[in-house]
């Protein structure tokens, strides 16, 4: 009988860790790893991540540091030793970092160098949460803890029994100041360390404040060399020792902030964390991010499905990140990358558009209006500091990626609502300028080759512009972006009709006898020899496979150039059934994106780079949206997970993320700038979106499965979906969505 009450006990424990179908997931933010996309290196990429410690598009960000300085793979999940906490501007490890500076507690203060004060540690001593990090560094005998804010951030370290106890300030080489005020328990200082988006009078003024009294310092001209004497040091490489005899089990709080603006300014940005316990600026941290996530709620799915939805959620609300600042009287204020001033009013930075034009915007306009809206206001105001809109922005204009995605960018937040009329004008001005100029020394900026495009209606392959199709597409597809615009601000006829004409230029690569892109010569005969497994070349880290899909704007176009619905999906079909055979020629070495392809086991899709993450809901257009049902079920379940390898490529500043997130809510936004996303089908039993005009999209699923992946009946505030779309509008406005699964498709 004993064994019996046990057994039952048991079971209704396991019963009691399983939500109800019905119930929505509180404290969303517990749930997330910042872990996920962290097992990454050069040539595989599982995200591409660090743990960022940081709030929801947060100025600054932290995050240990694993790899040497000005590694772009500042924290691996495979290392074993942490060289400090560095405060990260970090979008990516290809663009690398700039402003950082790194903080490490020590046992002994002589350990100054990277290296000499690195520790052991282990993720079994390791938490890591948006709003926390803690961790366990065994060669110090030191307990750290980090809590972020926007612009700042509290430190809290314990430590053992001795006497040479200490904090070591690294202000980074290639030219740094740091000075060591002991009467106030600060280390000031500046680094100008950065891989390039910057005017020659960049800095990055940091405070670092302590609660302990200094009882010792050393000023370091780099970390072999100590200043007898010296309270400070201005050139290559400054740090700084702080020491002080500790007792085991002493907690040392250390606080700082830092600006792009001045040491006033980090002062004042200092007045976040100001006065507050540790504790204080933790809780603080995770109620602003249960606030963020918990705008979207999700119910009756997996524990394991919660993680990988929350962690993606938390990914799509760190980037573009703040760079501006609040000054005294609490108005913004930033220091321009564009002009090197000190400049009025809201600046984001840190996304490449290539990207985040696909699916993180779209997102941000539709559960975070607000955020976007000061995006929005922040290129309004680089159009005034200079005469091009960044492509790729860190901080400002970075050469990477092709296309001119401002425009997409720019006109979804306008055709949605989110951009304030008075900055139509300014914002597609300098879009337009963008389309008849190239940026004098970032050729990625405006549209290279746009003296061929603008005449001959495509960028030819043999005339030495390297990712020309991808190119010509991308311009397309923009151009039709900009005739939206265009249309809401009342242009003439004239100009019109050219922004639609061009609009259609995609038609000019497309090659009928194979029914894909590809490279035209200048006598407009198409390339020769053609392989379309061949990555780069005509396209951008894809191939013909990959960027053939590439017309948002004129799906039902190419399907018509195709031959019709039925041939189109043939056509998608084989994405997924011919081999992951490559062509690495190009690049003379297989790139990481080639790999993550075959290995995904999925013939030639490469859900891991963005060309191809929307081809999926391409089969809504054949009338054949049970394909597409089941192969976004399948990427979700096979490709996602909430562990360090749970991305399969770049995460990429919230795309990826943005993907999974739209994927799991049942519908995706195929073509940015227009007013529809294509249906899919939901993840989870119950979801609630609850958006910021006060009103909820609520999304019910009940009969959700693994086995039920189809959706037979679609319902939109109780009415049937007659297409595969549901309209912005209708949901922005809030809306009731019924998803009636079944596990056989509705052919």
């Amino acid at each position: 009988m004993k064994r019996i009450a046990l057994i039952l006990m048991a079971a209704g424990l396991m019963a009691g860790c399983c939500k109800p179908a019905d119930e929505l997931v509180e404290n969303p933010v517990d749930y997330v790893s910042t872990l996920v996309g962290s097992l990454s290196e050069h040539s595989f990429s599982t995200g591409n991540t660090y743990p960022a410690i940081a709030l929801p598009w947060g100025m600054n960000f932290w995050t240990p540091v694993t790899g040497t300085m000005g590694d772009g793979w500042a924290y691996r999940y495979d290392a074993h030793q942490i060289r400090g906490f560095k405060q990260t501007h970090q979008p990516s490890p290809w663009i690398n970092d700039y402003g950082q500076f790194a903080i490490m507690p020590v046992r002994d203060a002589a350990a100054v160098d990277q290296d000499a004060r690195a520790s052991w540690f282990t993720h079994l001593s390791e938490v890591a949460k948006p709003y926390y990090y803690q961790v366990y560094l065994a060669d110090h005998d030191i307990n750290a803890e980090i809590a972020p804010t926007d612009r700042a951030a509290s430190m809290q370290f314990t430590y053992p029994d001795s006497e040479t106890s200490g904090i070591i300030v690294d202000a980074y080489n290639e030219g740094s100041f740091i000075k060591v005020i002991p009467e106030q328990n600060a280390v000031v200082g500046y680094t100008t360390r950065n891989c390039g988006g910057v005017p020659e009078n960049f800095r990055n003024w940091f405070v670092v404040k302590f609660d302990k009294p200094i009882e010792g310092f050393t000023v370091y001209a780099g970390p072999a060399k100590a200043l007898e004497g010296a309270t400070e040091f201005e050139g290559d490489h400054a740090l700084a020792a702080v020491t002080f005899k500790t007792e085991r089990g002493e907690k040392v709080n250390a606080q700082a902030a830092s600006s792009f603006i001045s040491l006033e300014q980090a002062w004042t940005n200092f007045k976040e964390v100001e006065g507050k316990a540790f504790a204080q600026v933790k809780d603080e941290a995770k109620a602003r991010w249960n606030e963020i996530l918990g705008r979207i709620q999700v119910g009756g799915g997996s524990e394991d499905q919660y993680r990988t939805f929350y962690s993606c959620l938390y990914r799509a609300t760190l980037f573009p990140r703040k760079f501006y600042e609040l000054n005294e009287a609490g108005e913004p204020v930033h220091y321009s990358p564009y002009n090197g001033q000190i400049c009025d009013g809201y600046l984001y930075t840190d996304t490449g558009f290539w990207d985040t034009f696909r699916a993180l915007f779209p997102l941000l306009n539709l559960v975070y209006p607000s955020v976007n809206e000061e995006i929005q206001l922040g290129m309004a105001n680089i159009a005034r500091e200079n005469e091009f809109l960044p492509e790729w922005a860190s901080p400002g204009h970075r050469g990477c990626m092709v296309g001119n995605n401002s425009a997409s960018v720019v006109a979804d937040a306008i055709m949605k609502g989110i951009t304030p009329e008075q900055e139509w004008q300014a914002l597609y001005d300098c879009i337009v300028y963008g389309t008849e100029h190239v940026h004098p020394t970032v050729s990625s900026t405006g549209r290279l080759g746009h003296e061929y495009y603008n005449t001959i209606g495509y960028i030819p392959y043999n005339v030495g512009i390297h990712e020309n199709v991808a190119r010509t597409l991308e311009y397309a597809y923009n151009d039709w972006c900009i005739l939206q615009i265009a249309k809401k601000l009342g242009r003439p006829a004239d100009e019109l009709a050219k922004w639609e004409a061009r609009s259609n230029n995609w038609k000019n690569v497309f090659d009928p006898s194979h029914n894909l892109m590809r490279g035209r010569n200048l006598d407009g005969s198409f390339q020769e020899p053609f392989s379309p497994y061949k990555w780069g070349d005509a396209f951008t880290e894809g191939n013909a496979w990959h960027y053939t899909w590439s017309v948002f704007h004129d799906v039902d176009g190419l399907m018509e150039a195709m031959g019709g619905a039925e041939e189109f999906a043939s056509m998608l079909d084989s994405v997924f059934v011919v081999p992951p055979i490559y062509d690495d020629s190009y690049y003379g070495f297989r790139i990481h994106e080639i790999a993550e392809m075959q290995v995904a086991n999925m013939g030639n899709y490469a859900h891991g780079n963005q060309p191809a993450q929307h081809m999926i809901y391409l089969y809504n257009w054949a009338g054949q949206p049970w394909k597409t049902q089941k192969w976004v079920r399948e990427v979700m379940n096979r490709l996602y997970n909430a562990n360090p390898n749970g991305y399969c490529g770049d995460e990429d500043n919230g795309q990826t993320s943005a993907w999974y997130v739209f994927s799991a809510l049942g519908f995706y936004p195929v073509c940015p700038a227009s007013d529809e996303y294509a249906v899919g089908a939901p993840l989870f039993k119950k979801a609630v979106v609850h958006l910021e005009n006060g009103q909820d999209l609520e999304i019910n699923a009940p009969a959700n499965s693994s086995e039920n992946i189809y959706a037979s009946d679609i319902k939109v505030n109780s009415s049937s979906l007659k297409e595969n779309f549901f309209k912005h509008e209708e949901l922005a406005a809030g809306a009731v969505v019924d998803f009636k699964m079944s596990e056989n498709p509705k052919l």
